[in-house]
């Protein structure tokens, strides 16, 4: 590999941030120890880095999360060796799962300790193999820029993920010359672009002659960068074709628009899943198969042609045998869709009217059932009413949402639209409770002037609510608005369900006061009991230029509908209790939740 040699010999420490400075990062989030003393002595010396202090280092990888999903670049972590790399085993995990460009920088004891159980060592790169896309640990001082460097070329190729770096104490203090590789040709250069033009029209052929079409898209879109999304939304119109998508591709295609079918899967709406069981051709752009979307998989989609597009090879035929596979950058086989489309002069939009016509008279049909309407009340503030009042009183500002874990995320993918992307974080493939207040300080930290939301639950708020005192010590005027039921509510939703109403401890006994928990912190404590007085403390919330938390007092027995049936195909829904009670989850089923 050639090399650009500066002159000067640097500590180990200073070569770790000059990298960081060649890549561009602006911002590390990290927990000091031991074993990383010596960057943390570089970091102090060093203006262009800032340093975000979490309390946890489960907290540190999540708010990396929410920096890169709601930037596209890479969110960056520092942590010690021992506990502080165990403890970041959660986040790394969450970010291979839901394909987040992560560079997590370990400290490790010194070279000559490991393996004899030395205070604070650990496994780190045996721990963490199976939850990042690569890993390594340095031996040798001179192998430590391009490793740096091949850590962020990882990350962020091909399908983006999490990777760790593990550095050795000695090696922080050992001196080297700094230099950076010479660009060469991306290692997996050729996956990247794999796809040809055959392919393409394969496809344009199969969505010439549909009948019954839709898109299903994912993060995979997102991922591919705001080009994407635009080249997305010119690509519907032009077909003239419904579209749905997954939990992570929310904001990918404009959530207002009348070729959106809303979320589908478990709690996705009516007419998406209806969608996706009838239709004649399915085009997965970017998308996984993942078991909460297809549900019972030899009755998924059962009539159709199936089209796979993903950048990461190792995910087509994963789960979901397809008809045609096309391996690319998402942007790249959207842009070559269209392209193709305009040279054969096919607007689909007009030339197929009639013919999807009728497709979508029988998707209107199925929208008459308003599958999201519940029954809102004048007593008690409904959930699903909280977030509808929240999304009207914020959509005029450019509003960034994060979640947490179980109901409370459904009813914000329900009832929260998002016409933009990179403007939803939420946890998707882990499901990890905990996630979505370290994740907004993340999104808060990126973009400091606009409005960060974390719709969270009461359980779920409680398992990360130190990290309101990294809030309030860095100034992140972050909200956290709290649907507050008591319950682990998709616990006690899945117990009503399928446990013949054994609500084993998923009753919080003991919970805080929210508001008062709020002063304790430093920051502002807002409480809601009645629908009458909701808009206006929302409005409240809003105005206030400091982290809040709003202690939404929301109905206890709510459940979250529509909803799919553990081990039943698409179109047998559940839209509210009365059919909860006629169609009783048994059997099998009870074994997929």
């Amino acid at each position: 590999m050639s090399k650009t040699q500066t002159a000067a010999m640097m500590p180990g420490a200073e070569v770790i941030l000059k990298v960081m400075e060649a890549e561009g990062v602006d911002v590390i989030f990290g927990y000091p120890g031991g074993a990383v003393l010596p960057i943390y002595d570089a970091l102090f010396k060093n203006n262009s880095i800032r340093h975000i202090l979490v309390r946890h280092e489960q907290a540190a990888v999540h708010a990396a999360e929410g920096y890169a999903r709601s930037t596209g670049k890479v969110g960056v972590v520092l942590v010690t060796s021992g506990p502080g790399a165990t403890n970041a085993v959660t986040g790394l995990t969450d970010a291979l799962m839901d394909s987040v460009p992560i560079v997590c920088l370990t400290g490790q004891v010194p070279s000559h300790l490991i393996g004899t159980d030395a205070f604070q060592e650990c496994d780190t790169t045996g721990i963490t193999r199976p939850c990042t896309k690569h890993n390594w640990l340095v031996k040798d001082i001179n192998d430590l820029p391009r490793i740096m460097h091949e850590a962020f070329e990882v990350a962020t190729t091909g399908r983006p993920g999490p990777v760790l770096v593990d550095i050795p104490k000695d090696i922080q203090f050992a001196k080297a010359k700094y230099f950076k590789p010479k660009k060469e040709k991306k290692l997996n250069g050729k996956v990247l672009n794999k796809f040809n033009q055959k392919e393409i029209d394969q496809l344009v052929d199969l969505m010439k002659k549909a009948s019954k079409p839709v898109f299903y898209t994912g993060g995979g879109v997102i991922n591919s960068g705001p080009k994407a999304s635009e080249l997305l939304r010119e690509l519907v119109a032009l077909t003239g074709f419904p579209i749905t998508s997954t939990l992570q591709g929310l904001g990918a295609y404009p959530g207002d628009d009348n070729q959106f079918l809303g979320m589908l899967g478990m709690h996705g709406t009516y007419e998406a899943n209806n969608a996706m069981h009838d239709c004649d051709l399915l085009i997965n752009i970017g998308a996984r198969f993942d078991d909460r979307i297809t549900g019972k998989i030899d009755e998924f989609s059962p009539k159709s042609k199936k089209v796979h597009i993903d950048i990461d090879p190792s995910s087509i035929n994963k789960i979901v045998k397809v008809d045609l596979s096309i391996v690319g950058d998402v942007s790249d086989v959207i842009k070559s869709t269209t392209k193709t489309l305009k040279k054969k002069n096919l607007n689909l939009e007009k030339s197929n009217k009639q013919k999807i016509s009728k497709w979508w008279q029988q998707i209107q049909k199925w929208r008459t059932k308003q599958s999201l309407n519940f029954i809102n009340s004048d007593k008690i503030i409904k959930p699903q009413h909280a977030v509808q009042r929240l999304y009207e009183l914020t959509k005029n500002q450019d509003t960034y949402i994060t979640t947490e874990v179980g109901q409370h995320q459904m009813w914000a993918a329900q009832h929260y639209k998002f016409n933009k992307p990179n403007r939803w974080m939420t946890s998707g493939g882990l499901g990890t409770m905990g996630y979505g207040l370290p994740a907004a300080i993340g999104v808060q930290v990126a973009h400091p002037k606009k409005l960060v939301v974390d719709i969270a639950g009461e359980a779920s708020i409680l398992m990360t609510m130190q990290e309101i005192s990294t809030a309030v010590q860095y100034n992140l005027p972050i909200k956290i608005f709290i649907l507050n039921n008591q319950y682990m509510g998709m616990v006690r939703q899945w117990q009503e369900l399928l446990h013949e109403k054994n609500y084993s401890e998923s009753y919080s006994e003991a919970l805080p006061d929210f508001v008062k928990l709020a002063e304790a912190y430093g920051c502002v404590g807002i409480r809601a009991e009645n629908p009458d007085e909701l808009d206006e403390k929302i409005e409240e919330m809003i105005n206030i230029d400091r982290p809040v938390i709003f202690d939404c007092h929301v109905d206890q027995a709510e459940n979250c509908f529509p909803m799919i049936p553990s081990g039943k195909p698409h179109n047998q829904m559940l839209l509210g209790p009365k059919d909860q009670e006629a169609n009783k989850i048994t059997g099998k089923g009870k074994a997929l939740v």
